[in-house]
């Protein structure tokens, strides 16, 4: 059974998160990926441990599975030239490296379209290009500090705070991988490539979506609210007699319901909480009062009764219980690795009826596919290899 993109080519010269988590998403939905890696150092993230399997990071294994890896020393003229033939014979480029590298190195879309018309080159940038940071290097945790995000996250009484994970490296992934399909699919009907620019700063602004929308219509600076929501209330995490609940009442029908359930039907009937934007203007006087009830009952009282009345609520959950959930059913997922035997992963989450995401490509040791990829497309022999390797040019 063949996957959707199978037949597509892609070269991942990135490095880290956001980039290498884009191309390994290409490489779940079915297509060639070739990790380029510089010789006897590749991925920085190879070394971001503990924890290692086999010799390799976690923070590796993570972004870099379905994906072969050779190594090429672009530095080197000779590097260069072997990328230019894997380039004409490949559909896809992604790159994330400082401004102006490829552009020094003769590698830039301008210098590679005449090369390869139908190539989708996507560059993942820390910022705009055309803006004045745009020679900064990008790093998620600084970007989360300069969008925004760590402005509204944290507790409403204490610093700003960034998100658990690289969750601007995982946004902008996403896009990056939106944009390349797009494209492709673009490709189908005019028969040419194009450049895509995605940038870390302003896939962090678009993920701001209703927090930058309050500020954009209402002109009021968002402030943080903890674990509470700025537009609904009560919207949030309560400590109960053991542990943590969260509820997201999204409605008034929804808020009565509650109120029943708790013994406290007069909160609903009260002018001030009846509707959702005055349960907003007075969430200082109703949350009080739902902590104090909450306490009164274990995690698991409160959710049998809250959701065998349609309340949307939900343990807070340790990262080993989500995993091993009964509704994470098989998202974690052995795979054979050469080195660390059998590692557990989590797989894509994609879902398709005909043409399943499949993951039979371990994390590639550092040049691993080298000889074989030199071989069958560029048709080269085992003694220019060793050459090649020699020169320290793979």
């Amino acid at each position: 059974m063949t996957g959707l993109l199978e037949g597509i080519r892609v070269l991942d010269l990135s490095r880290v998160l956001a980039g290498p988590y884009c191309a390994m998403i290409l490489g779940d939905l079915g297509a060639e990926v070739i990790k380029i890696e510089q010789p006897g150092q590749g991925d920085e993230t190879r070394t971001w441990g503990p924890p290692y399997a086999g010799g390799e990071s976690a923070y590796y294994l993570c972004a870099n599975r379905n994906k072969k890896s050779v190594t090429l020393n672009l530095q080197h003229e000779e590097g260069r030239r072997i990328l230019k033939n894997l380039i004409r014979c490949s559909d896809i480029l992604i790159e994330n490296f400082r401004a102006g590298t490829m552009e020094r190195w003769g590698l830039s879309y301008e210098d590679l379209e005449p090369l390869h018309p139908g190539l989708v080159y996507c560059r993942i940038s820390g910022y705009d290009p055309n803006g004045p940071d745009r020679d900064r290097p990008g790093y998620d945790f600084v970007i989360q500090a300069e969008s925004g995000l760590m402005s509204i996250t944290g507790p409403v009484e204490g610093p700003p705070m960034k998100v658990g994970v690289a969750i601007v490296d995982v946004v902008a992934a996403l896009y990056a991988a939106i944009a390349i399909l797009a494209a492709l699919v673009e490709r189908q009907r005019s028969g040419r490539g194009q450049k895509i620019e995605i940038s870390l700063f302003e896939c962090a602004l678009a993920s701001l979506v209703n927090v930058a929308s309050n500020y954009l219509i209402s002109g009021q600076p968002p402030k943080r609210y903890g674990n509470a929501h700025p537009n609904i209330v009560p919207y949030e995490a309560f400590e109960t007699a053991d542990g943590y609940i969260v509820i997201a009442v999204g409605n008034n029908r929804q808020f009565r319901a509650l109120c029943e359930s708790i013994g406290r039907r007069e909160l609903a009937e009260d002018p001030r909480f009846a509707t959702n934007p005055g349960r907003v203007e007075n969430r200082d006087l109703l949350i009080p009062i739902l902590r104090g009830i909450f306490r009164e009952r274990t995690t698991e009282e409160w959710l049998r009764l809250l959701l065998s009345i349609g309340i949307p609520a939900g343990a807070v959950r340790t990262i080993p219980e989500a995993l091993f959930s009964p509704q994470a059913l098989s998202m974690v997922v052995e795979v054979s690795h050469p080195t660390a035997g059998r590692i557990p992963m989590v797989r894509s989450p994609l879902h398709f009826s005909r043409t399943p995401v499949r993951m039979i490509q371990h994390p590639p040791i550092l040049g691993e596919h080298t000889q074989q990829v030199l071989v069958d497309l560029l048709g080269y022999d085992r003694e220019t290899i060793e050459q090649l390797h020699t020169l320290g040019i793979v």
